[in-house]
Order: structure tokens, then C-alpha cells, then sequence
């Protein structure tokens, strides 16, 4: 998969991918990151791509020409999506990752200052997307956020022991809880199911502990879960152990 990113500062991308998963995803060609920088495509002199905006108000507003040719510059291949970063884009989530991680290119352009001028939106055809309901100085960490939660989900990239498919948020409820040695610490005991090797309780023992870990954070994500098509084995575990989720009092330990 391809990732070009419009960025002002690009050098902030291609550093922050040198580590961990990204970089060993890069190194074994599942991914490719291109950092595009719009001042490069600047017809000014000082490489201005910014200006003051019609009819008055504060800070400066990233002007057409230069996000636009620095958009034409990069080449589409086959699945390619675009997007923007905006405070005002529908908020990123799992799902979304999901989606653009079956794509062959995500090509994302990256904001700063003011915001674009919104012929840039207009023209892209970008779908706006935000990280959430907060400000942030530039799109390049967002876009970073976005470029690691999609490279975890491309086939091959994690290794053995590792997967995404137990993670917070993908099949829409949060983690259950982890451990590991020492089995006691300051009097707080390991579960002794996960010690018991009984494979079939552990996994139910998990499962449990998912629905009450996600009613009890996040209530929104448990309810919506319930109205989904949730499998027979859920459904079974659900009604088996109702009083002890409806407690949420994560007493399911030994």
C-alpha cells in the first residue's frame, strides 16, 4: 500500500516512520510513504503558500494553487483514495481504518495555519476527516495516527505474535484486561482462570471481561454493539452471565 502525504512539513512524517511497526513494514515493502511538500509547487518567490483571508479575520489560509498542483504531481494508482484533515471532517475511527486499509493508495493532505481555502476541498473531492474534537497545530500527527492504524491491519504486516484482531475497537468493544509475571504483585493476584490452561474458559473468561470493560468506559460503544449482529456465541455468553455485566463490578476473576 502507498501513503502520499501533502505536508508542509514532510521531514516530520518520514522521521516519525522510522520506528517500530512502520519502519518494518517499509523495510518489507508492504507499505511505501511519499511526503510531498506544497511549497515546492509555490509560483511565489518566497515559496508562500498562504495568504490572508477575504473579508477580514485572523490568522492566514493555505491558498489553492500550490495544495492543488502538489496534488496533481502525485501519481493515482488503481483504489486510491483522498482525504483532508479538517476539524470539520467526519471523526476518524476503526471502522474507517478497516476501509482504507483494503486500499492500494490513501493519499492525504495535510493542513496548518488557518485552515485551506475551501476551493481546495471543493477541487480534491478529499473526504474530510478529523482525529476528534480538538485543535491541533497541523495535520501531520493526525495523518501519522492514520498511517499506523492502517499499516497494523495490512496482512502481513504484524508478525505471529502479535494481531489486530484482539485489539480495543476492532469487532467494536474494548480489550479485556492483560497480564503477566510475576503472578502476584503488592497482593494482587493474577486471575486464576488464566493460569487454570483451560483454553475454552479463558477465552469465554476474555470475552466476559470485554462486555464489562466496554459497558463500563464506554456505554456508547457497548450499546451500539447490542444492536449489532452479534454471533450466537456472544448471545449465549450475554445471557449466561447478564447479572454479572449488568454489575459491571468485573468480579469474574477466580
Amino acid at each position: 500500500m502507498r501513503f502520499d502525504i501533502l505536508s508542509l512539513f514532510p521531514e516530520n512524517i518520514i522521521s516519525a516512520c522510522n520506528y517500530s511497526i512502520i519502519k518494518r513494514a517499509l523495510e518489507s515493502n508492504y507499505i511505501e510513504i511519499n511526503a510531498v511538500n506544497p511549497r515546492d509547487f509555490s509560483k511565489d518567490k518566497h515559496r508562500k503558500v498562504d495568504d490572508t483571508p477575504y473579508g477580514g479575520g485572523s490568522g492566514m489560509l493555505l491558498s489553492c494553487q500550490p495544495y492543488l498542483d502538489a496534488l496533481s504531481s502525485v501519481n493515482r494508482t488503481e483504489n486510491s483514495k483522498t482525504i483532508i484533515l479538517t476539524p470539520q471532517g467526519k471523526v476518524y475511527n476503526q471502522e474507517l481504518a478497516k476501509e482504507y486499509a483494503r486500499l492500494n493508495q490513501l493519499i492525504i493532505i495535510c493542513g496548518h495555519y488557518e485552515g485551506f481555502d475551501e476551493r481546495i476541498i471543493e477541487k480534491s473531492e478529499a473526504e474530510e476527516i478529523s482525529i476528534g474534537d480538538f485543535v491541533m497545530t497541523g495535520g501531520e500527527y493526525p495523518a501519522l495516527c492514520i498511517i499506523d492504524s492502517v499499516t497494523r491491519l495490512i496482512d502481513g504486516v504484524l508478525g505471529d505474535g502479535e494481531s489486530f484482531e484482539n485489539d480495543s475497537h476492532y469487532y467494536g468493544l474494548l480489550e479485556h484486561p492483560h497480564y503477566t509475571k510475576p503472578r502476584e504483585y503488592e497482593g494482587m493476584l493474577v486471575p486464576e482462570i488464566l493460569l487454570s490452561g483451560n483454553h475454552e474458559k479463558i477465552k469465554e473468561y476474555r470475552r466476559i471481561q470485554q462486555f464489562i470493560a466496554t459497558k463500563k468506559k464506554r456505554p456508547d460503544l457497548f450499546e451500539k454493539f447490542l444492536k449489532s449482529d452479534i454471533s450466537d456465541y456472544d448471545k449465549m455468553l450475554l445471557e449466561k452471565y447478564s447479572e454479572l455485566i449488568k454489575n459491571e463490578n468485573g468480579c469474574f476473576r477466580k
